[in-house]
């Protein structure tokens, strides 16, 4: 189940998969998906299932057809690391995705932006939509409100009996909405929020606001 909120008077939908699309622009968010880090930890010795690396597609594949956006905006970290084989898996995705694919870049993205380019992917280290400032690094910027990622944001419940639950989080402040992780196998930082903050915790498939 998804959550709506406004912002600026623009309507936004959380997603339980870690995306934001935003209404009136059929603009999809997504952000620190990771691809390629399987292979890569794989490539190193790591006991990581070989089916894994195609979880992040599958994924992709379910949000888009949920909004069938006509932009995708990718805000940063969009492969873990150098290019390895998973690289023609993402090509087989762009060619068969009808929405125009963006990518702010963040500080994992060392992939040659000529390899992205080819693919009709272009890059920006930021974007201003209106009075909406997309980064990959939170960025407070007056004026704007910054969507942005990087973080993994999470946010920690405490029930009954000790108990203690830690859930990937759409973190919102005044100025700012940080995206949790989209990618599979990604950690997750642990955010103390204020009074004025909202929180957006993703339980299995919902979001709901703590």
């Amino acid at each position: 189940m998804t959550q709506n909120t406004q912002i600026d008077n623009q309507k936004f939908v959380l997603h339980p998969l870690g995306g934001i699309f935003w209404a009136e622009k059929s603009l999809l968010l997504i952000s620190d998906v990771h691809l390629g880090k399987v292979a890569h930890f794989r490539k190193f010795g790591a006991a990581v299932p070989r089916k894994a690396v195609h979880k992040n597609y599958i994924l992709l594949d379910q949000i888009v057809a949920d909004f069938n956006p006509f932009q995708i905006c990718f805000l940063g970290d969009l492969f873990h690391s150098s290019l390895n084989k998973e690289w023609e898996l993402f090509e087989n995705w762009v060619a068969k995705t009808p929405a125009e694919i963006i990518l702010v870049a963040g500080n994992h993205d060392i992939i040659s932006p000529h390899k992205f380019e080819a693919l009709g992917i272009s890059i920006f280290q930021e974007l201003v939509l209106d009075n909406f400032l997309l980064t990959h690094h939170p960025e407070e910027r007056e004026g704007f409100f910054n969507f942005c990622g990087h973080i993994h944001p999470a946010v920690r419940l405490t029930g009954f009996g000790r108990q203690k639950l830690r859930l990937p989080c759409f973190f919102q402040t005044k100025s700012q909405l940080i995206l949790p992780a989209f990618g599979e196998f990604t950690g997750t930082h642990i955010l103390q929020p204020s009074k004025e903050d909202k929180v957006y915790a993703i339980v299995e498939d919902e979001v709901i606001k703590v």
